[in-house]
Formats: C-alpha cells, sequence, structure tokens
C-alpha cells in the first residue's frame, strides 16, 4: 500500500506534496520521495523511513517549483531502500514518475528493455514504467503514456513528469484509485482526496483506463484511446479543519475521540423511532428487490471484515437472512453459486479497496446483487454497486481505522433493523433498537472518559510482547479487531480468539508475562466468559476485563477491569 501526490499551480509545490503525503501516512509506507519541477529542472529526492526524514533531507536544498509528484512506498518489488523509493527515472532522468500498484509484466518487460540497452538502478517493477514513457516520448507526454498502458498488465495509478514539458502533470490509472483536485490556484492529483482537501473540495475520481494531463490553469481527461472526456465535479463534504489535528498529537487519537460525533452522523436523519424503523435513502433503488433478499455476503477486507462479523450475528438476530462474511481476498477464489435474491454488501472506508473490488466484480458476473458500505463520496464501489449507504465519518487519516469501524457498525445494525422490521421484527422491538442507538454517542464519550485509566493499565502491561484477545457471540470479531489494532499501532504480536477455541492452542501459551482482553459484558456469555477467564488464572496469566459497568465480582477474577455503559444485547 503507498500513496501519491501531486500538484501543479501558482504555490510552491513542495510543502504542499510533503503536507500531502502526511495525509497519506495511513495507507503504511516504508520509504518516501519527492521530485520538483521548476522550468526544465527536476529536483528529487528519496529516503528510507518517516516522512520526517524526507523532511530533514529537503530541508536545505534549493527545491524551489510549482509542480511535482510525491510517494510514499509500501516495498513489493526490492527491498525498503532509497534506490527502490520513489519517484523513479528513465535512464536520461528525464522522466519522472511515481506509481501505485502491481506491473505483472514487468519481468519480461524489464528483460527486453535491457536487451535494447536499458540500465536498471532498482528492483522496483515501477521503473519499467519510467524507461517506457522514456522510450515512446515524442514530444507529448500523454501519448507516451497512453503507449506505455497499452504495454503493461497489471494495476496501477501513476503521476509522470518530464523535464521537457514544463508545467503539465499526467496521471493516469487501471485498478488503482487516482482522484483530480480542482481550485483556483492550480490542481491537484492523489491517491485519496484527504491528501488535498486542505486546498480544495471539488473532485473528479479518474476511472479505469483514463489518462489526465494538469495544467496549472486547466485539465483534459481522456481515454486510453485519447477520446476526451467530459465529467461532472464532485463537491466532497470534508473541510481542511477535517485534516488537522486540532491539539491531539496524532490522528489516530483525534479520530478516536471523533467516534460520539461520526456515529451521530452514521444516524442523522435516518431514525424513525415512533415507527420503529430505519430511513436509509440510499438503497431505495433496490429496496423491492431487497426486502426479498434471503442471502446476504458481506465482502470486506481488515477491520471492515472485522465490522461485517460483528454484522452477521446482526442480522441473524434481527432478521431471517442467512449471512455469509468473506475476506475479500479469499472470496473470487472460491466457486460462487448464488440461490435467488442473493446481495452482496461490500465494506471499505476508502470505496477504494482492490480486493473488495474484485470481489464485487466476480460477483456481478454471477449475478449477485450489489450494495456499498462506503465513507468516499464517488469513490469506485460507491459507483460500482446498485445502491449504498455513506457513513459520513469525513477523512480517516489514522493508520489504524478507529472511527469507520463504529460507523461500519451503526450502518449495518440501521440496514439489519429496517430488513428486520419488514419481516418479523415488531414495532416494539425496533423502537427499543432505535432508543438503544440513540444513547451511543454518549455512552462512548462515557468510556472515552475512562482514558486516564486506561493509559495506566497500557502503562503497567506495555513490555509484554504476546498478547490474547478473547471474546464470544457479538465480541468474537471484536477481539480479533482489537488484536488488529495493538498489532497495527504497536507493532506488539497479538491473536484475537473466540473464546471456546481457547482450549484448542492458545491456552498452551498463556504465562505470567502474556496478557488477555478478555470481553464479558453482563450478557447470555458472562458465566462461560467467566470459566475462561478462571482457566487463564489458573495458569497466572494476567487478565484485563472490559464488562458491564457496575459489575463488582469481576475483580475478583481480573487483574483489570475496564467498564462499559450497558448496552441492548
Amino acid at each position: 500500500m503507498c500513496g501519491i501526490v501531486s500538484y501543479v499551480g501558482e504555490k510552491q509545490a513542495r510543502p504542499i506534496l510533503v503536507g500531502g503525503l502526511k495525509q497519506l501516512e495511513y495507507r503504511g509506507y516504508d520509504s518516501a520521495g519527492i521530485a520538483v519541477q521548476n522550468g526544465p529542472k527536476i529536483s528529487c529526492q528519496r529516503s528510507v523511513g518517516k516522512i520526517i526524514e524526507l523532511e530533514k533531507k529537503i530541508s536545505s536544498l534549493d527545491m524551489d517549483g510549482t509542480m511535482g509528484i510525491a510517494h510514499t512506498r509500501w516495498a513489493t518489488h526490492g527491498e525498503a531502500s532509497e534506490h527502490n523509493a520513489h519517484p523513479h527515472t528513465d535512464q536520461e532522468q528525464r522522466v519522472f514518475i511515481v506509481h501505485n500498484g502491481i506491473i505483472e509484466n514487468y519481468a519480461f518487460l524489464k528483460k527486453k528493455l535491457q536487451k535494447e540497452g536499458c540500465r536498471f538502478y532498482s528492483e522496483t517493477d515501477t521503473e519499467v514504467l519510467a524507461h517506457l514513457v522514456g522510450i515512446q516520448f515524442d514530444g507529448d507526454l500523454a501519448e507516451a503514456v497512453r503507449k506505455t498502458m497499452s504495454q503493461v498488465e497489471g494495476t496501477f495509478g501513476i503521476a509522470v513528469i518530464h523535464r521537457d514539458v514544463p508545467g503539465e502533470i499526467v496521471v493516469a490509472r487501471r485498478g488503482s484509485p487516482l482522484v483530480i483536485g480542482l481550485s483556483d490556484e492550480g490542481h491537484f492529483a492523489a491517491s485519496d482526496v484527504s491528501a488535498m482537501v486542505r486546498y480544495t473540495n471539488q473532485v473528479i475520481h479518474l476511472q479505469d483506463n483514463e489518462l489526465a494531463t494538469l495544467r496549472k490553469d486547466d485539465f483534459l481527461i481522456s481515454t486510453a484511446r485519447a477520446e476526451p472526456i467530459q465529467r461532472s465535479i464532485e463537491t466532497v463534504e470534508w473541510h481542511a479543519e477535517d485534516a488537522e489535528l486540532n491539539g491531539f498529537p496524532h490522528f489516530m487519537l483525534k479520530e478516536i475521540y471523533e467516534q460520539p460525533e461520526t456515529v451521530m452522523n452514521a444516524m442523522r436523519g435516518r431514525l424513525e423511532l415512533g415507527e420503529g424503523v430505519p430511513k436509509l435513502g440510499g438503497i431505495t433503488p433496490v429496496w423491492e428487490e431487497l426486502k426479498k433478499c434471503r442471502h446476504l455476503v458481506i465482502v470486506a477486507c481488515g477491520t471492515s471484515y472485522y465490522a461485517g462479523s460483528v454484522g452477521r450475528y446482526v442480522f441473524e438476530k434481527l432478521t431471517d437472512i442467512d449471512v455469509e462474511v468473506e475476506v475479500a481476498s479469499e472470496f473470487r477464489y472460491r466457486k460462487l453459486n448464488f440461490p435467488p435474491n442473493t446481495f452482496i454488501i461490500a465494506l471499505s472506508q476508502s470505496g477504494e479497496t482492490a480486493d473488495t473490488l474484485a470481489a464485487i466484480r466476480e460477483a456481478k458476473r454471477k449475478g449477485a446483487r450489489l450494495l456499498g458500505i462506503v465513507n468516499v463520496v464517488g469513490s469506485s464501489i460507491s459507483r460500482e454497486t446498485e445502491a449504498g449507504i455513506y457513513n459520513h465519518a469525513g477523512p480517516e487519516i489514522g493508520v489504524a481505522s478507529t472511527k469507520i469501524f463504529t460507523s461500519q457498525l451503526t450502518i449495518l445494525i440501521l440496514l439489519a433493523l429496517l430488513l428486520g422490521r419488514h419481516q418479523n421484527l415488531s414495532l416494539t422491538e425496533g423502537a427499543e433498537t432505535i432508543r438503544a442507538l440513540q444513547k451511543l454517542p454518549e455512552q462512548i464519550r462515557k468510556i472515552l472518559s475512562q482514558a486516564n485509566h486506561i493509559e495506566a493499565i497500557a502503562e503497567k502491561y506495555h513490555t509484554c510482547r504476546n498478547w490474547l484477545f478473547l471474546g464470544r457471540k457479538f465480541n468474537y470479531p471484536i477481539a480479533m479487531e482489537g488484536a488488529l489494532k495493538l498489532k497495527e499501532v504497536s507493532y506488539i504480536h497479538a491473536e484475537g480468539y473466540a473464546a471456546g477455541e481457547m482450549k484448542h492452542g492458545p491456552i498452551a501459551l498463556i504465562t505470567p508475562e502474556m496478557p488477555t482482553v478478555a470481553i464479558l459484558p453482563k450478557d447470555d456469555m458472562y458465566e462461560k466468559m467467566i470459566s475462561n477467564i478462571q482457566e487463564i488464572k489458573s495458569r497466572r496469566g494476567p487478565v484485563i476485563a472490559i464488562t458491564t459497568e457496575g459489575n463488582k465480582e469481576i475483580g475478583e477474577v481480573a487483574d483489570e477491569v475496564i467498564e462499559i455503559p450497558p448496552t441492548l444485547d
């Protein structure tokens, strides 16, 4: 995973490009680079590690110029090193290119180019693109990019500049997202809206096999066959302040504290207490067919997959629908035989998750109906599904997803409740669920008020290098998500397990140095979870219990307790 930012306009490009890269840190990266053009001069620098290392490297350099490209790289072909970092160039160092995606036939192309005399300086597939553009260039950069596109197999989002074409950036995509941003002070292209939200909320989402030529005062979108395309401009809901820290030390903490508002935004205008039925206007185009749905498949990756896994329990509780949840990257390898009235729900924050897109395209070929739940308006999933629901959560910039997880859960509950009310769920049960949802923002605030207590627990156990997270029923996927978060943020090994499976492996690993986070609200799974905790304590394993407030007895078996407000089972 990696990020692209490019800009051409009136302002100095360097601070815009570096600032844009910082907004894309959530995508993960191991190196970064930048190229700034000033007339025929292009200044390029790369570094390994965090963006701050790149900033240090370029702080004393002359990198004046009002256009440029920048990139964060997550190694796929070749190790994390300076020579593998982007931007890459042709051997004449006239073409500079940044690239997201994977060129599947790069080995064949590289051998061919080497036979033609091209010298390669990196181990990456991207450098092949730079050489191809350089060879094809005959004064028209867009045409050189088109010819290159026709020779490569795989996925790409690219931004290209050339010494001989100052004032022009060519971008193109196939299977990897690119968004064009428009402003009075110049034009942008990036892999995510968040990279440009400080400067504009006017965007165009480039589609597969399209190119755009960006200049200071104009832009042109065209097909791979050089046919011009007229595309309407979209206004994103995000604002510049959404991309600011606003006093928080980092975006993850800021977004954790935004959850009361983002959960409220997921429900805003969608609750009808009197009828016990949510209003979800985004699914109107397929509502008549959706009411007949008896088989639902949720496809997603990472955190969204765990949200979908919680959603399965909710749908099974509130509706008569059979529900499957699939890891999107594996979904397309299965033999798919959908029964009639099957709907696929694609869950994705960005709406651009490559594996989820591939999954819904395969499902569509097999005749399934498609819904999307995404946060980014105009994203690929929102365009390729028949209907959907937006999170309205604002940009999520933190590396680890937080507010989108709870927003996705809220929307899945709303959708399950809507379908349940059109089946056998009573008005009383529907109204009860809505009242419980309305309490969520304040309940989240109450949990956040325990930050000092939770921080003290973290300080106590921060040297532990292996963790176990346990839950049952709804809380099993919550445990999986908790383990994922610890791995993502701290680089500490953690495993999430169904508590009933503890005896099938994890129990053998329990030691005084391996804490267990046990999720056990006072519900019908509580006594079974207590039994699990006692097994852990018999092996002297420390236990951090997350339980319903007012539960006094838990202190007798758990080492630490974090209380949560009571909620509807």
